[in-house]
Parts: structure tokens; sequence; C-alpha cells
């Protein structure tokens, strides 16, 4: 492929799509031009840059996951083991009374009983979790949009309890709520529409799907949402973590066997858990690992009866929420195809605020939705609005209404909540008469690609792929999670920090979410922020030629 076949931004960035007469080949890979490139550049910083030639164009896949340092590296576990010491410390001191315990006991006329609280499993909540709660949890008292309102609260007791000061931190930029696509407003068409809905519906519905609950609301956002994924039929929920976790144990069952992501979030374990089939798990991302267990599955079938399994489900997301990554969609497809298993697609992240339509990942890549058996999502990121869908064949969506636990026993959504969902998808898909959703879906491709530019040549360590609005900048350090926090919303700037046991022990982090409601001036304003408390905290771990950071650069890069 010549360099003139792709379109490419002013920083050579490939961003278009190209048609071209390649076609796929009979298992579904593409013959000749489907290549991995990995390359390990010279300051230590592997990107895999990976072209996925599809029916509909060639795309370039770069994705990034540098290495943590070795001094970093040794210093996370050493700094690890001493809260762990001094956790046992204090825990001898706590027994002994010598310092007071806040947290859940057993009452003493209850020791003979069975344990309501596992001591050793308390550890991290009273000896780790506790240090940085005051950068978790924070009362928001606004519309979570580009800025938000907070609620001052301090502690006198080591985090253990909060009080209120009763002042509010007003126009805290935000950079941690899911408002991709900027629909979480109180101005506006959407709102608009949700008040003359509540007017006439009410708020609640008092009752399920299946007995006095259905709207024709609920039907008509059941139409739009299939005809937006492309589907024949879809089904809603009022809950996007039960869409998942009530939804998969309907699907599978005892005999079958669940394929699922190291990284896939607790919804799908949960409901894979539920199912009672058989899980095995695959490297995040990694098709060899993942074709071998189908492989294997193929082979050997079941453990010890050997008989062939009676369901196999890939189970996928199309943005992890903690790394930032985008799934291999069309190798998983070609997998699915060439070892004729299912393929349950988990797009929460990725709906609305990935493809040029906004359609989510299948958009991304060029791809028939029909490849997709399951297409699942929810509506609390891009839509400003809550619960979730299964989009797919009718049949499929005909059982699980007679079948899921979630339709059956789950109140129905909130009307007000359903045109929520129903006016911001027509914003999307252009119905609405505007060029609002697409001029949306613009800024928040130009955003995340500006804010992770930035970042990385600050000399952070960013994770993830440069499409993905979820930007993970790692912080390795425990001590370094609440300082982090704290110092950020010192300067007004509200971020999410996570750390173990959500992510791996050595690979604590901060997750800013890019929104196409940040504006240039804010997004200067936070990475300015950032840098002035990476120096300050020493963040700066990349291998990578740091390049200064200043407002010449910035006119440049405009």
């Amino acid at each position: 492929m010549t360099e003139s076949s792709v379109n490419k931004t002013e920083n050579g960035e490939v961003c278009h799509r190209t048609k071209n007469s390649v076609k796929p080949g009979r298992n579904g890979y593409v013959k000749n031009h489907h290549q991995y490139h990995q390359q390990q550049l010279k300051y230590g910083y592997p990107e895999e840059k990976v072209q996925h030639t599809t029916s509909n164009g060639v795309y370039t896949f770069n994705e990034s996951f540098e290495e943590t340092p070795m001094l970093v590296a040794v210093l996370t576990y050493m700094g690890y083991g001493i809260l762990t010491i001094f956790g046992y410390l204090r825990d001898f001191m706590r027994t002994w009374k010598i310092e007071r315990c806040q947290s859940s006991r057993e009452r003493e006329q209850q020791k003979d009983f069975v344990p309501l609280y596992q001591d050793f499993e308390n550890f991290y909540t009273r000896n780790l979790y506790m240090r940085i709660r005051d950068s978790l949890n924070r009362p928001v008292c606004s519309v979570p949009g580009a800025k938000f309102h907070l609620l001052e609260r301090v502690s006198h007791d080591y985090n253990w309890t909060f009080h209120y000061t009763g002042r509010v931190m007003k126009d805290v930029i935000n950079l941690g709520s899911y408002n991709y696509l900027g629909f979480a407003e109180n101005t506006g068409a959407c709102p608009a529409a949700a008040a003359d809905v509540t007017m006439t519906y009410g708020v609640g519905v008092g009752s399920t799907r299946q007995e006095m609950g259905n709207l024709d609301k609920h039907e008509e956002m059941e139409k739009l949402v299939a005809t937006f994924l492309g589907v024949e039929s879809a089904m809603t929920f009022g809950m996007g973590f039960a869409t998942n976790s009530m939804n998969i144990p309907a699907l599978m069952g005892k005999g079958c066997l669940i394929l699922s992501d190291e990284l896939n979030h607790a919804s799908l374990v949960l409901g894979a858990r539920l199912s009672g089939s058989t899980i095995r798990v695959y490297k995040h991302n990694n098709m060899q690992s993942l074709e071998k267990l189908l492989r294997d599955a193929i082979v050997y079938g079941q453990p010890r009866t050997h008989r062939p399994w009676k369901k196999i489900l890939i189970m996928v997301e199309g943005i992890y929420s903690m790394e930032g990554s985008i799934v291999r969609l069309p190798e998983v497809i070609a997998l699915k195809k060439r070892y004729r298993a299912y393929l349950y697609l988990d797009e929460a992240h990725s709906i609305g605020a990935l493809g040029p339509g906004g359609r989510g990942v299948v958009d991304y890549f060029g791809l028939d939705p029909q490849d997709v058996d399951v297409m699942m999502g929810t509506f609390t990121k891009s839509f400003g609005a809550a619960g979730g869908y299964i989009g797919g064949k009718r049949e499929l969506i005909e059982f699980l209404r007679t079948h899921s636990h979630s339709a059956i026993y789950a109140a129905s959504m909130s009307p007000p909540v359903a045109e929520q969902i129903i006016t911001s998808m027509k914003c999307i898909m252009g119905d609405d008469g505007t060029t609002i959703g697409r001029d949306r879906l613009r800024q928040l491709a130009c955003n995340t690609s500006y804010f992770r530019r930035r970042l990385r040549k600050m000399g952070f360590i960013i994770y993830g792929n440069n499409d993905s609005p979820v930007v993970p900048m790692m912080l390795y350090m425990p001590a370094k999670i609440g300082a982090f926090g704290r110092e950020m919303l010192k300067r007004n700037i509200g971020v999410v920090v996570v750390g173990f046991p959500a992510t791996p022990i050595i690979e604590s982090r901060a997750r800013f979410c890019i929104s196409a409601s940040h504006t240039k001036d804010m997004l200067d304003t936070a990475l300015s922020v950032i840098s002035e408390v990476g120096d300050l905290l020493q963040l700066k771990y990349s291998r990578k030629r740091k390049q200064s950071f200043d407002e010449t650069t910035l006119e440049e890069d405009d």
C-alpha cells in the first residue's frame, strides 16, 4: 500500500479509510493484506501499528503500551510492601486496642457464628483504600458536563468519615465523566424533550414490560436503536450492568464454553459466572491466545466426556475502560467464523464514541453488524441517559423477552430517560435536521487526538488506542494515586484515579475521559495543570524524547 492511498492529517496519522478492490477470504481474513507490524522504537517505546483491510477499506490501528521502567516497578513494589507492613502493625495495635478500629467487626456475642466480615479480606480497605478515599466518591452538585460543581468536604479521622463545609467548588473542569458527546446537559433539545415527556407520562412506570409497563416510548426507542445499530431487532433495559449480568445466563448454561478477554468488565464476568458455563480467559486482545483456546475447544471438547460444546461464546468489549484499547474486531470475527463460535460484543464505551456515524467499533472498522451475534451497549456514556440494550437477530431478541430475568422482573425504563435516549440518538443520526451530532462526533475525535498527543509530548506514559476517548495516564506508585487527585483538585481539575485491585498492582493510573463538550481552552488549561503536577510528583516516566510544552508548541500544533 503506497502512502498516497490513504488520507493523512498534518501530523502524519492515518484517520480515514480508502476504498479498494481487495475482497476478504472465505475464512474472514484478507489474503496477503492482513499483517501485523510491531515496532520497537528507539527509546523503548513499543507502538503497534496494524493495517486492517476490510471490504470497506484500509485502516491503520495504532495502540501503545509502554513498558513499566524497571526502577519505577521496583519502587512501586517497595511502596506496597511498606504499606503492607505498616498495615499489619496497625492491625496489631487495633487488636490490643492501642488504636481505635473503625471498620466493621463482628460482635463478641456472634464470634461462633459464620463470619460476615473477613478481617484479611478487609485489609486493603482498612489500610490502603482509606488513604486515598478523599480522592474518590466526591459529591457532585451540578450537571456533570465539561465543568461541574463539587461539595467541599473535610475529614478529621484520616478519611474514615467526612464533614461538609457548606462551600461549593465551582467550575471544576471535568475529566472523569463518561460524557463523550456532551449530552449530559441541562439545556438544549434533549433536556427540553425529556421535560415534556415527564409532564405527560410522569417519572416512574410502576410495572415491568411484560405487565403494565410497556409504553409507546419504549417501542419507539427499541425500533430506533435497531435502526441505529443496523440489526433486525433490539431490546432495552433499565440498567447497563444488569444488561450483561442478567442476559448472559439466559443465553448460556451448562455444557457451554465462554471465552473471555482477561480485562472484560465486571458485569461480563458476573454474567458468565452466573450462567454456569465453563469459562476460559485469554490474554488481552491477543488473537494467538484466543485461537489456541478455540482450537483446543474444538479438538478436545468438554472435560472428561470430550463431547462437543453446546455453544462457544467469545466475549469482548469495544473499548476497554481501564486500558483505553480497542478490540481487534476484524480478527475476532475471522476467528469466530473459522471455528463457528458466537460473538458477544459489549459496546458500553464505544457506542457513540467511535466510527464515522458514532455507531461504535463495528462502524469504526467498517464491518457488517450481522457478523456480530449479540450487540450490547449502554446509554449511560455517549447518550447522557441510563440503561442498556441488546441488538441482533429477531429470534434472539424474542427469546430474551421471555427468558431474560432483567426483562421479566425489572421495572421498565423511566419515560424521560427513554426520551433522552431517543432525542440524543436522532441527533447523532442526523434525523433531527441539524448537524449537531456529526459536529460533536468530529469534535470528540479531534479532542481525543489532541489530548493524547500532548500528554505523550510532555513525557507521560499513556495507554491505549490513539482514537480512544478513554486516556489512562500511568501513576504507578501507591502514594502518588491520592496525591495526584488532590493536587489536581487544588487547581480546579476533577480527575479519576484508579489503583489495585482494579488494576495490576504496579499499574495504578489516572483515567481521563475526553468529551466533545471540552473546548480547546479547557484542554489547554488541563494539560498545563497536568504538566505542572507531573513535574511536582515526578510522573513523566516515558523514555521517549520529552518535548517542551509551551505556548509556541501549542500554536504550531494548531
